[in-house]
């Protein structure tokens, strides 16, 4: 037996070629511990795990719009393309997140469209004096590396808008080297980890000290970006993004009607200005 230092959600752990693997719980599918296990594997052992009553609930476990779902995941962890809940359908991107509206269990998703980019925004709580950016930039930089194992060149910027923390990860399909941990995986780790769920083994979250200070995020949002644009009708638009479209619509109406009255009345004085003309033409000429 052996312990899965890189997931707790694991079973049948056993040495294998000097490598500690495990069974994957509510898939059984085998992991290597000696790196991430895929997001699409982990949902599916949170899912089982919450059924089970083998963890409590977290509190805020259902933040996202779609929240915790049990996916389908393909044997090589990866998220299948087409998702259900019983009858209704959906089609997700490599990080399982859901890229179309839903539909009926007649959905067709082609194919697994490739998240590129994620972007993590933190907010830190309030501070007397601001962070110092370079410090803040190689920490994040180390903790992502050696903590989460993303190759370096998939880390494209982390920048300091105090209070906002602002981290791109981008990874392409033609530049992922084989055997690399995927950025949607990271960013699950991540996610877990600054909101006291870790996923390791020892189940210590992410201590985000710089400058031998500790930081308190007070806010962590996930946005993700996909190689083709997602599908989403206006339907799925949230009220917000609606209301917002519907005053730009009615600006544009009451413009239309100003523009429409003032040309009309500047018709109206021409014409006046020409009759009156007219008729001083004429009391001169008699």
């Amino acid at each position: 037996a052996c312990v899965c230092e890189k997931n707790k959600r694991v079973t049948n752990c056993k040495v294998e070629n000097g490598r500690c693997r495990c069974e994957s719980i509510g898939s059984g599918v085998t992991v290597d511990c000696t790196t991430l296990t895929s997001k699409c594997l982990l949902m599916k052992a949170e899912v089982m795990g919450s059924k089970s009553g083998r963890r409590e609930k977290p509190k805020d476990a259902f933040e996202d719009t779609d929240g915790l779902y049990d996916p389908e995941c393909e044997n090589s962890g990866a998220f299948k393309a087409k998702q259900c809940n019983g009858t209704t359908c959906w089609c997700v991107n490599t990080a399982g997140v859901r890229r179309t509206d839903k539909h009926d269990s007649d959905l067709k998703c082609n194919q697994l469209v490739r998240t590129t980019c994620i972007i993590i925004e933190m907010k830190h709580a309030e501070r007397n004096a601001p962070l110092n950016a370079e410090s803040l930039k190689k920490f994040f930089t180390d903790t992502i590396t050696n903590r989460y194992l993303l190759d370096g060149r998939y880390i494209t910027g982390v920048l300091y808008e105090n209070p906002y923390i602002t981290i791109d990860l981008k990874q392409n399909s033609t530049d992922k080297l084989s055997g690399s941990v995927d950025i949607a995986d990271v960013a699950y780790y991540f996610e877990k980890d600054v909101k006291g769920q870790s996923i390791f083994h020892n189940n210590a979250g992410l201590n985000v000290s710089i400058d031998n200070e500790e930081v308190k995020l007070e806010k962590t949002v996930i946005y993700y970006v996909d190689e083709i644009a997602p599908e989403f009708s206006m339907k799925s638009l949230t009220p917000g993004l609606i209301a917002v479209i519907v005053v730009v619509v009615i600006a544009i109406v009451a413009a239309i009607v100003v523009l429409v009255l003032t040309r009309r009345r500047k018709g109206k004085y021409v014409k006046a200005e020409m009759k009156e003309m007219n008729e001083m033409h004429r009391g001169l000429n008699a």
